[in-house]
């Protein structure tokens, strides 16, 4: 494999200790500027610099990993531990009606490096999410066929 595939390679699965561009790292390492909400040994939150809502928060880790499947296993409690501490504090701090809690893997993520949206909402608050068009199953793809390749990845994995 080229040398710069490898290197994406090992900044995907966290090998390497800190991604240098990475706008995440930079505001781990105090070089970029952060409305910080809270930090401990492996976490940060910090308000996102371009909010749907007052109060948007983001959650990373403190190791450069860009998919919530490369969180190694015994950091995935601990990171969505504080992920759901976050959602009850943005809520009852902000006096929120609700929330809508966002991770996005390579499509939509802005920064590749993993994070969770705990944006806060309120009814009639105007945030339409369009999830469509719609792709029902059918006799030619039928529910069944999608079902066994995910259950044959789960053992191939």
């Amino acid at each position: 494999m080229a040398e710069g595939g490898r290197q994406e390679s090992l900044f995907r699965r966290g090998e390497v200790a800190e991604g240098r561009a990475c706008a995440f790292c930079k505001i781990i390492r105090g070089e970029v500027e952060a409305t910080v909400i809270r930090e401990t040994g492996d976490l940060i939150s910090f308000l996102d610099h371009r909010p749907l809502f007052h109060g948007h928060t983001l959650l990373v880790p403190k190791i450069h990993v860009q998919l919530m499947s490369d969180l190694p296993a015994e950091r995935v409690a601990g990171f969505f531990t504080e992920a759901q501490r976050l959602e009850r504090a943005v809520e009852t701090g902000l006096e929120a009606d609700g929330s809508m809690i966002l991770i996005n893997n390579v499509i939509s993520q802005s920064v590749p490096h993993l994070h969770v949206h705990i944006i806060p909402r309120r009814k009639k608050d105007g945030l339409r999410i369009w999830l469509g068009p719609r792709h029902p199953y059918t006799a030619t793809s039928p529910a069944e066929t999608f079902a066994e390749k995910i259950r044959q990845a789960l053992k191939d994995a």
